[in-house]
């Protein structure tokens, strides 16, 4: 299959996702897809050789990362030109933003998730933030404060839940600055934060000092694939 060929309708919604997601990796296709590891590394290869998936390897001891490319963007009709760019010093935040969007996208199969970039074009069309959080301007922060992903409730009416990957411990201020700003957000239903154990101490922290209510703060753990655990995580996510 060549960019010039039309993939099927299978290799077309993992390029839509793909797209949406900002990356994905072989293990968290197959976790997305319920396929075996094998099928969803032949699944990625056809559309890399097409011109259509760009693949990276960035870090020991992690799998290869696949972004859209420019053709793979235009063949989805993404409205972005310019592909995801991932880097060594971005790949572990990239790395867990691709296992997690899978997990929750499976396990929430009556949501759409969608990543930062696509919250960015979908604000921008709309003229308003839709599940961001303002913040009170800070130096080095930005106004609006986006989430690392987002589950969109296919029903009209809900709210969506923002999620947070947090790898590293911001300084204490600034993370209860933004709890505090997810807290008064009315867009959203609340925030689903993922974090290994050290970050989650000091976001437990930042959240009590901030009053936050609508916080849910989990181990990145909890996201193992759902069949393996045989339990469901729609308990832990706000709504």
């Amino acid at each position: 299959m060549s960019a010039n060929v039309a993939p099927s309708l299978e290799r077309l919604a993992t390029l839509e996702w793909t797209a949406r997601v900002g990356a994905v990796t072989a293990d968290a296709l197959a976790e997305l897809r319920g396929a075996s590891l094998a099928s969803a590394r032949a699944h990625l290869g056809s559309l890399t050789r097409a011109g259509l998936l760009a693949r990276r390897r960035l870090l020991v001891g992690e799998p290869s990362l696949y972004t859209v490319t420019g053709a793979g963007l235009r063949r989805v009709e993404a409205p972005w030109s310019d592909p995801r760019r991932v880097s060594i010093a971005n790949a572990p935040h990239t790395f867990a933003c691709a296992r997690a969007a899978a997990a929750l996208q499976r396990g929430y199969p009556d949501h759409v998730l969608i990543g930062e970039r696509e919250l960015r074009h979908r604000e921008r069309v709309a003229r308003t933030p839709l599940a961001s959080a303002a913040l009170i301007a800070l130096p080095g922060l930005p106004q609006l404060h986006r989430p690392d992903l987002v589950l969109w409730p296919i029903a009209p009416g809900r709210l969506p839940v923002a999620v947070e990957i947090e790898l590293t411990v911001k300084a204490p201020r600034r993370l209860a600055e933004i709890c505090r700003a997810w807290d008064a957000t009315s867009g959203v239903a609340g925030v689903l934060y993922l974090a290994p154990p050290s970050v989650r101490r000091a976001l437990a922290r930042a959240i009590a000092l901030a009053g936050a209510e609508r916080i849910v703060v989990l181990s990145l753990d909890s996201l193992a694939p759902i069949d393996a655990r045989g339990t469901s995580i729609a308990r832990t996510v706000p709504s």
